[in-house]
């Protein structure tokens, strides 16, 4: 089967009430489509990145109260998990669908990150897209557009990865729902490559 977009009943599930149906409108709803992506791209990925990716569907197992906000897909070196690594994203909020590179806080790659960003933000600045964002928290939906980003946000952005042990960061593209783009599989996933092709050589960095 091939993936076939996302469409706004998918964005409406964040709006179902209560965890349990919200996650059976999830799983009945968007994780098949997160499942055929991650299938999709991960060939790509694989030979972008020089290694095998290997797709990972949020299954929100630990939630017991709370319905979740967000879902996504990730794509890491690993067929365990990808949450210790660096990985790829691309998941959705009610408002939009995100397609993002990550290092989250169980990472211990964030020490070398965060020394790579502070080394080359003027290279980063220069040649990541205005109209990609950053983010240092990935269960809140707000964010830094890149063109924003001064030499200063890059310094503290590594310093905070460096010395706290929570803090994560993330930077790529948001496509806010309803765009035309999201409807039509085959567009949506060369969208989806082109924005991790921008986003390796942060993926690099990582390492």
């Amino acid at each position: 089967m091939s993936f076939e977009g996302f469409h706004s009943q998918d964005f409406d599930v964040f709006t179902v009430p209560g965890l349990e149906p919200r996650m059976e409108a999830l799983i009945a709803n968007v994780r098949p489509k997160l499942e055929t992506l991650g299938g999709e791209i991960a060939p790509f990925l694989s030979a972008l990145c020089g290694e095998e990716m290997f797709p990972h569907v949020a299954k929100h197992a630990r939630r017991t109260i709370n319905p979740p906000n967000d879902t996504w897909v990730a794509w890491a070196a690993s067929k365990r998990g990808y949450k210790a690594l660096p990985h790829f994203q691309v998941g959705m909020f009610e408002s939009h669908l995100f397609v993002i590179f990550a290092v989250i806080y169980e990472s211990s790659n964030k020490a070398v990150f965060a020394k790579h960003l502070e080394k080359n933000r003027s290279k980063v600045k220069k040649t990541l897209p205005e109209d990609f964002y950053w983010s240092m928290d990935h269960m809140d939906p707000g964010f830094t557009p890149h063109a924003d980003m001064s030499a200063k946000d890059f310094t503290q952005m590594a310093e905070k990865l460096e010395k706290v042990k929570k803090s994560e960061v993330l930077c790529g593209l948001r496509i806010p729902r309803g765009e035309a783009v999201l409807e039509n599989g085959p567009e949506l996933v060369s969208l989806i490559q082109s924005t991790f092709e921008k986003l390796l050589p942060l993926y690099k960095m990582a390492f």
